[in-house]
């Protein structure tokens, strides 16, 4: 094996590496709400969790991956540590699915169906149907599909060239020595927990293997005595990126990171020393036999199922003993409100922003219902809490924005991209809702300070005004939390009744100024509240328009005159005006 060899090898893990990221990323985006909806019915049952974590982690093709959106789950909230314990067992048995697909490298055969399950012979069709939908067809779902195809490929090509490259080790007795000194328990599992580390992949890992056990095959070099260390501490290796991820986590997440190790160390520990006790009884010649082209796939599987077999049933324990290295702090942690470790899943980041704009929803309209409180039973405690939502509005909507926007970086199925648009339309509303709420505020307390009061017949008028609003408020939260398309539907012609409220309001206003019967001054303060009114009604249209625009084919506009033109919309609109109806004013003889 000269230089040359050294690169082509080097080369072919980096095409490894690369088609597999590729791939996996792909697989991620391809599986879109799917992956959310998965993860997001996941019960207390371990089993349940177990086999969620086994399924991700065959669909995206890492373990790691998984481990790493399990911490930022528990970080964030989105997942409680006993649930994240299946799940990080499952997708140590999951992993294995990669080896599996990487010993098709070695089928050989002169039977044309072997050829035809050789990667080699079918990975240049995967790759022209790739290209083919990654640069011409339009169409996110294409493209990821093709991307899929173009990172199996690239990784199936990897693996081959690395196979070939390394097939000069055979004549080099070096090498032959390395792997006998692997059948040492303790530096095999310490050869596998560093090269793991290092690339902070298991599947790698176990890639690089193969391709020496089958660039080398029939030299008799790697032998199971040798390859079962490895891939015991290719287990233990894995862990790195787990712990890594949790470095300034929340302790809930961090003992999920604990939980990951503890479950690998622990069953790592147990079975390596079964293996050495059984090496020393078993004949020489078993451990001394070459691995064939499954041998590293069962190898593998064996050893995780084992340690799945060993601790779960102590799922509990290990939650005991993460917590019991993770102890609890006396000072209360910061709350996470969006996991910036969640971006590298953007299905499970998206939930995040839905769950915390929903809150700003409850504050924006909390803040507008107690500033039209304000209005007929004005207290300091109310002003202050209007104005604290007010400001809890705002900051919700500049780290929504900011994370949506960096999240929008990344390359987004058409599904994802949609659902970040409308939270971006949504949560601007929100916040102008409060906005409007603080204006309201003032008012009243403009007309408190200043002594003004408004007549009987505007103080009965504004409550109207009032009731027309605070419904509408509850059918856009209503719309929005819960996904109900009928509230959002019922919004539209209450919004109308609000507009020509405001209009029959004002006109009963000027008229009583005109008679006398109220200031000028109380009438500027008047105006104000009704346009602030009348706004918040707007916004509460905006809510109610963008979900349904996003829900249907059709286009905002051309749903609300379909709707306007329609008999149940007229019907719905006549039931409104009457009910916030207000008494036509009289002209003074």
């Amino acid at each position: 094996m000269d230089l040359f060899d050294v690169l082509t090898m080097v080369g072919g893990l980096c095409l490894f590496l690369f088609g597999m990221d590729l791939m996996g990323a792909a697989l991620e985006r391809r599986a879109g709400n799917k992956l959310r909806d998965v993860l997001g019915k996941l019960t207390n049952n371990p089993f349940a969790g177990f086999l969620t974590g086994l399924g991700v982690t065959a669909v995206i093709q890492s373990s790691s991956a998984t481990t790493v959106m399990v911490v930022g789950f528990v970080n964030s909230g989105l997942m409680t540590l006993r649930q994240s314990i299946g799940v990080i067992m499952g997708a140590n048995v999951g992993t294995t699915v990669t080896a599996w697909i990487l010993s098709l490298g070695g089928i050989s055969g002169d039977n044309i169906f072997v050829k035809l399950l050789k990667p080699t012979s079918f990975t240049p069709v995967l790759a022209v149907i790739g290209i083919v939908l990654y640069m011409f067809m339009k169409g996110s779902k294409k493209k990821d599909t093709g991307a899929i195809l173009l990172g199996f490929a690239t990784l199936m090509f990897g693996m081959d060239t690395m196979s070939s490259a390394v097939k000069g080790l055979a004549d080099v007795p070096a090498f032959t020595e390395l792997f006998l000194l692997f059948q040492n328990p303790l530096l095999g599992m310490l050869v596998g927990a560093v090269l793991t580390a290092i690339i902070q992949s298991s599947s790698a890992s176990v890639g690089i293997l193969q391709a020496l056990a089958i660039g080398t095959a029939g030299t008799g070099a790697v032998t199971f005595g040798s390859i079962i260390p490895i891939i015991m501490g290719q287990h233990i290796g894995t862990c790195v990126t787990a712990m890594l991820s949790a470095v300034g986590a929340k302790k809930n997440a961090k003992r999920a990171a604990v939980v990951h190790l503890s479950f690998n160390v622990i069953g790592t520990a147990v079975w390596l020393t079964v293996f050495w006790i059984v090496s020393l009884f078993l004949p020489p010649e078993l451990l001394s036999t070459e691995v064939g082209t499954l041998g590293i796939p069962v190898a593998h599987s064996v050893c995780s199922i084992l340690n799945v077999l060993l601790l779960f049933p102590m799922a509990g324990l290990l939650e005991k003993l993460a917590c019991k290295l993770v102890p609890d702090s006396k000072t209360p942690e910061a709350e996470v409100e969006l996991d910036e470790r969640l971006l590298k899943t953007p299905p499970m980041a998206l939930a995040s922003c839905h769950k915390l704009t929903v809150t700003m929803a409850g504050v924006a309209v909390r803040s507008l219902k107690n500033a039209m409180l304000s209005l007929t039973a004005y207290t300091p405690e109310l002003a202050r809490s209007v104005r604290e939502d007010e400001d809890k509005s705002d900051h919700y909507e500049d780290i929504l924005g900011a994370y949506l926007v960096k999240l929008s970086i990344n390359r987004l199925g058409d599904t994802d991209s949609a659902e970040a648009a409308k939270l971006l339309r949504l949560i601007g509303d929100f916040e102008r809702i409060s906005d409007h709420s603080v204006n309201i505020l003032e008012a009243a307390e403009e007309l408190r300070d200043k002594g003004l009061s408004l007549t009987p017949e505007a103080d009965a008028e504004l409550r109207v005004m009032c009731a027309a609003v605070g419904e509408i408020l509850e059918l856009a939260e209503a719309s929005f939390v819960n996904g109900n398309l009928e509230s959002a539907v019922m919004v539209e012609p209450l919004e109308q009744v609000i507009d020509e409220l405001k209009e029959k309001l004002r006109g009963a206003h000027i008229l009583r100024m005109q008679q006398g019967k109220c200031s000028i001054e109380a009438g500027f303060v008047w105006s104000d509240l009704l346009t602030n009114l009348e706004r918040v009604s707007d916004h509460c249209s905006n809510i109610a328009g963008c979900l349904l625009d996003m829900a249907g084919d059709l286009s905002l506009h051309e749903m609300l005159r379909a709707a306007r033109d329609g008999g149940e919309y007229a019907a719905r609109h006549r039931s409104l005006a009457e009910k916030y109806s207000i008494p036509t004013p009289t002209v003074a003889e």
